[in-house]
C-alpha cells in the first residue's frame, strides 16, 4: 500500500453503525454504561477492529466494561465521528436510563487528520500554519459544538455521570530520529494542548467529569522508546496516530477507572 493511500485513509470517516453490545441479565446489578465518541473511543489503533465503526474489544470502553460487568453496555463510539454525529446518531441511540457515559470528541471537528497529513507532507512553516488554523477553530467554533453535544447527552440521560476524556500529546519531542521534525511535533502537540484545554473548559461548564490522559501518555508518544501510540502505519492505515493496545490499557483505561471510582 502506498504512502498516498495511507494518508487518504486518514481522512476517510467510517459509516456510523449502531451496533449495540448488551451484557447478560446475570450482570444486572451493575450500571448502564454507554461509550460515545470517535476513533479514540472506538479503539482504532488496537487489534480486532470490526464493523463500519472499527470498534475493538481493546478500546478503553470495552476493557472497562469487561472489568466492571455493567448491567448493559452500549458501544456507540464510531471512527470518524464529529460532534454532529454524536448529536444526530449516537445520542438518539442511548438508553434514557443510562448511569455512565464516556466520550472523546472534538478532534475530528478540529481537523485532526488533515492537519496530520499537512504536517507529514509539507514544510515546518506550512505545518505550523495548519495547526494555528485549527487552534482558531477550537477557540471560535468548537465551544458551541461541544456545548450542544454535552447538552444533548445531559437531556437524554440527566442522571448519568458523564466522563469526558482528553486526547494525548501524540509525539515524543525529545527523540532525535522521528518521522516528523521536532518543529512539527511541537506544533502538533501544542494543537492538542489547545484542544484539550477547551474540552476541559466546556466539560466543566456542563458539570461533567474531565479525565486527562496526558500524564499517562507522557514519555510514550510516537517515536518514544515505548510508545503508547502508533506512528504512520501501512497496514491497517487507519491505525496511524492512534493509541495502540498499551495506550488504551495503560493510558485511557486508568483515567476512566479513576474518574468512576
Amino acid at each position: 500500500m502506498s504512502r498516498a493511500t495511507v494518508l487518504a485513509c486518514l481522512v476517510t470517516s467510517s459509516a456510523l453503525a449502531l451496533t449495540v453490545a448488551v451484557a447478560s441479565p446475570a450482570q444486572a446489578a451493575g450500571v448502564d454504561y454507554v461509550a460515545l465518541g470517535d476513533s479514540y473511543s472506538s479503539g482504532v489503533g488496537a487489534p480486532g477492529q470490526s464493523g463500519g465503526c472499527l470498534r475493538s474489544n481493546y478500546s478503553y470502553a470495552a476493557q472497562w466494561a469487561a472489568k466492571h460487568s455493567p448491567a448493559t453496555f452500549q458501544f456507540l463510539a464510531c471512527s470518524g465521528a464529529v460532534t454532529d454525529d454524536v448529536l444526530n446518531t449516537q445520542v438518539p441511540a442511548m438508553k434514557s436510563g443510562t448511569d455512565l457515559v464516556s466520550i472523546t470528541i472534538g478532534g475530528n471537528d478540529a481537523g485532526f487528520a488533515p492537519t496530520v497529513i499537512t504536517c507529514l507532507t509539507s514544510s515546518d512553516a506550512t505545518c505550523t500554519a495548519k495547526v494555528n488554523a485549527g487552534k482558531t477553530y477550537v477557540a471560535t467554533t468548537l465551544p458551541g459544538k461541544l456545548d450542544a453535544t454535552y447538552a444533548a447527552i445531559k437531556a437524554k440521560a440527566p442522571g448519568a455521570q458523564v466522563v469526558v476524556l482528553s486526547y494525548p500529546n501524540i509525539f515524543d519531542t525529545s527523540a532525535t530520529i522521528c518521522e516528523m521534525s521536532a518543529t512539527k511535533r511541537k506544533a502538533l502537540n501544542s494543537g492538542a494542548q489547545t484542544l484539550d484545554d477547551m474540552i476541559k473548559s466546556r466539560a466543566a461548564a456542563a458539570g461533567f467529569t474531565y479525565a486527562d490522559v496526558r500524564d499517562n501518555f507522557a514519555g510514550h508518544g510516537v517515536c518514544a522508546a515505548k510508545p503508547y501510540l502508533n506512528g504512520l502505519t501501512i497496514i491497517p492505515p487507519q491505525n496511524s496516530y492512534h493509541p495502540n493496545t498499551n495506550g488504551y490499557t495503560l493510558g485511557y483505561l486508568p483515567a476512566l477507572t479513576s474518574a468512576t471510582s
